[in-house]
């Protein structure tokens, strides 16, 4: 619920304002203009280091925000002691993010996935320490999963100070970031409700999509015996986000090449590269769909299957949307079916038909 609630929360807004690059530094560098990549990079830093402030004044009130909402006394406390630890990760993702999506769009993939295995296999002692040697719990888990971050960040920038790979892309600092943020911010608004999620805790692309997800979480906790309910859902939704991220890799992926694409001037080989990426999402859903899943949720599985089937391709078709600068159409194209229809639907069967989050349990 902590996690889920308000760490997501802020990571999914941090990651959408952070895509803005996809369109901008994508399309610089099939421009060949090199250099404003890397101001570009500095001013998504800026504005999204910025945007870190209020988010740790949220994170450090989950406690009574969650309380107002209605929610379980217990799972509030948690909540408030979990989210008050991640605080330093929010700095460290936004930067993170604007790092990964500099190097995404020259294509540099290696370095990222060094740093992130690097960064997993210390998080896996580190995590062990803090959690059960220290006493901490599960102020422990959100104290290492901060580290983690900021370790990841740390390997990326001297990766991008000091490698030739970048040396046409970085030229150092420069007071250019400062100018011309409403260029960014025009285009960082719609994307933080179009963009997808690294740190998905759901099955969701899409921010819109992801909040909407994370208000069911919070619904779930108003219904008869809260614990259990909010438990299925995230070991389900988690269940679904862990398949979900080979589509997030096509969805980046797309982004990338499109953005490269058209920057070059090549619309037809845009055009080629989303009619492939679509093949690859159907089929992986079709894969994914035939999976047995050996959980005590497994009576939701069916229906998160054919969600994830078609998710899938609106992963993949957002990741086109942010390649051509479109964030806005899919800002618009995602309203009505989360909001006007989701939210709606899920209060309709959880209050009204009584339906519930029902699981089958071994006795």
């Amino acid at each position: 619920m902590a996690l889920s609630f308000t760490a997501v929360t802020g990571f999914s807004l941090l990651m959408g304002m952070s895509s803005a690059l996809d369109t901008l530094s994508g399309q610089c560098y099939s421009a060949k203009q090199h250099r404003l990549m890397g101001i570009h990079m500095q001013r998504a830093m800026l504005v999204l280091s910025l945007v870190c402030i209020p988010l740790a004044i949220i994170s450090a009130n989950t406690k009574t925000i969650v309380i107002a909402l209605g929610q379980n006394a217990a799972i509030a406390a948690e909540a408030g002691e979990f989210a008050r630890f991640t605080i330093p990760s929010l700095f460290a993702y936004g930067l993170l993010r604007c790092l990964v999506r500099f190097l995404q769009t020259q294509n540099i993939v290696f370095p990222m996935m060094l740093s992130s295995v690097v960064s997993a296999l210390l998080h896996i002692p580190l995590c062990w320490v803090l959690v059960f040697k220290s006493g901490l719990g599960g102020r422990g888990a959100a104290l290492a999963y901060s580290i983690s971050f900021w370790i990841n960040v740390l390997l990326l920038a001297l990766y991008v100070k000091f490698s030739p790979s970048c040396a046409k892309t970085w030229t150092g600092f420069s007071k250019e970031a400062f100018h011309n943020v409403t260029t960014f911010i025009r285009l960082a608004v719609p994307s933080a409700v179009m963009a997808k999620m690294l740190m998905q805790l759901t099955m969701s692309c899409n921010n819109l999509e992801m909040w909407s997800f994370e208000m069911i979480v919070l619904l779930s906790g108003l219904l008869p015996n809260p614990e259990l309910e909010t438990s299925v859902l995230s070991v389900s939704l988690n269940t679904a986000a862990m398949v979900w991220m080979f589509t997030f890799g096509l969805s980046s992926a797309v982004s990338t090449r499109v953005s490269n694409e058209l920057g070059a001037g090549r619309p037809e080989t845009a055009r080629l590269a989303v009619c492939v990426v679509l093949v690859m999402a159907i089929t992986e859903g079709v894969w994914w769909d035939r999976q047995k899943l050996y959980t005590y949720v497994a009576t939701m599985m069916p229906i998160l299957a054919t969600s994830h089937f078609i998710d899938a391709l609106q992963c993949v078709l957002s990741g086109t949307a942010r390649g051509c600068g479109w964030q806005k159409i899919g800002t618009y194209v995602n309203l009505g079916p989360y909001y006007l229809v989701g939210i709606p639907s899920a209060i309709l069967m959880a209050f009204v038909f009584h339906i519930g989050g029902k699981v089958k349990r071994k006795k």
